[in-house]
Formats: C-alpha cells, sequence, structure tokens
C-alpha cells in the first residue's frame, strides 16, 4: 500500500510540474502575441488538457517499477508540447527563445519557492513529527522534480527547450549545424541521454537542491527520495 501510495503521490507532482512547464510556454507566446495555445484549449493549468499516453503514464509508471527493483531514483516524465506558431510572434528573433525558456523557467521558480520554504522554515521543522516530515519529503520531492525538468529540458539537443535558445544565438555561417540538429536531434538526445546525461545528472541536480533548500534540510527533503 505505502507503495501505491508513493506511486500516486509522485505522479501527481510530476504531471502538475511538466503542466506548469507546458502552461508557461503558451501563456508566455501569448503574452508575445500568438493566441495558439487558447485556441487550441492549452493555455489551462488542467492537467486532463495536457496529458500525453506515453509520457505522462507508460513511461512514468515503467520507470517507477524499475526503480523499485534496481536501486534509488525518482521517476520521470513529460506532458504534451503546447502548440505556438513562432510566425504570430511580435519579436521574430528572440520571441521563439523567450516562449523555449519559460517552461525551464517556470520549473526553477517552483522549486524555489517550495526549496526557499523549507530553507528559512527549517529552524520551525526542528522535532519533526510524522505529519511535518511527510510535507517536507512532499516539498523536497516537489524542488528535485522541477529543478531536474529545468536542467533536462535546457539541453541544447532538438526538440528540448535548450535548443531553442541555442538556435536564437547562433550566427547564420553555423546554420548547417542548426539543420543537422534538427534533422538527428532525436537520435542524438536518445544517446546523450543513456550514455552521459543519467551518469551525470545528480551530480547537476543535488547540487542546485542543496543550495535551495540549504543543509538543515537537505537529507531529509531531497536525499530521503534518492534512498535504495
Amino acid at each position: 500500500m505505502e507503495s501505491i501510495t508513493t506511486l500516486i503521490f509522485q505522479l501527481v507532482v510530476l504531471l502538475m510540474s511538466v503542466v506548469i512547464h507546458e502552461f508557461s510556454h503558451g501563456w508566455v507566446a501569448y503574452k508575445l502575441g500568438d493566441p495558439t495555445a487558447k485556441y487550441y484549449g492549452r493555455l489551462t493549468l488542467n492537467p486532463l488538457k495536457h496529458l500525453d499516453l506515453v509520457g505522462s503514464f507508460i513511461v512514468p509508471l515503467f520507470m517507477f517499477f524499475f526503480v523499485r527493483l534496481f536501486g534509488g531514483g525518482v521517476i520521470f516524465g513529460w506532458a504534451k508540447p503546447v502548440p505556438f506558431n513562432p510566425y504570430n510572434l511580435r519579436d521574430q528573433r528572440y520571441g521563439p527563445a523567450k516562449v523555449a525558456v519559460a517552461g525551464p523557467g517556470a520549473n526553477l521558480l517552483t522549486a524555489l519557492v517550495f526549496g526557499l520554504f523549507l530553507r528559512f522554515g527549517s529552524p520551525y521543522l526542528t522535532g519533526l513529527n510524522s505529519q511535518t516530515l511527510n510535507l517536507v519529503h512532499i516539498f523536497g520531492f516537489i524542488v528535485f522534480v522541477n529543478i531536474l525538468l529545468a536542467v533536462f529540458n535546457l539541453i541544447p539537443i532538438p526538440p528540448l527547450d535548450g535548443s531553442k535558445l541555442l538556435f536564437a544565438f547562433l550566427p547564420y555561417k553555423y546554420e548547417n549545424i542548426r539543420i543537422a540538429l534538427e534533422r538527428y536531434g532525436l537520435m542524438i538526445l536518445l544517446l546523450f541521454v543513456f550514455f552521459v546525461f543519467q551518469r551525470i545528472f545528480f551530480y547537476i541536480i543535488l547540487p542546485f537542491s542543496y543550495l535551495i533548500v540549504g543543509p538543515a534540510m537537505f537529507e531529509k527533503a531531497v536525499l530521503w527520495w534518492l534512498a535504495p
């Protein structure tokens, strides 16, 4: 029963985090002149509008049971990308980059809000009872997942948000690099995730988590989720 409760909780946090991510893309695009997300009913925080069968259910479930069988870790997933038309943006040069950075930016802001609550609330969270400890665990997981989403999406490989930032500032003489990345981006990304990112992401995510939540709450709030 505890495993089922943990699964449900992790799914809820993950889904709401990716919904915030996608909503932020649509909201910034709308503010910059593109109503596409609103037209398709995606300018909402209603998770039902953003769910993706593979990214929101199958992959997180697979990762949950994989982690349970082979050791500590967290689940991961995604939502349906929010559509936008870059030709509607008032800022044609940097508009797509602003839309792209909105998603990771929203995840970082979410991590900061919950992480700073833990950091500055730590003097009042000493002598934790079970209810308070559960709250610390919840906030810690929210911090970790949102930092993970932000960092992962800033990888400059298509179709991730980081590639939009890269292309916005890439000189035209390197256009062949952009074309190659767009053509083979998904293959490159899969290779990068399996052979590089999964080996180093803890060394990136954990220091950021430590800086936000502080030393007093880091073990109780963040490392607790990574225990085998």
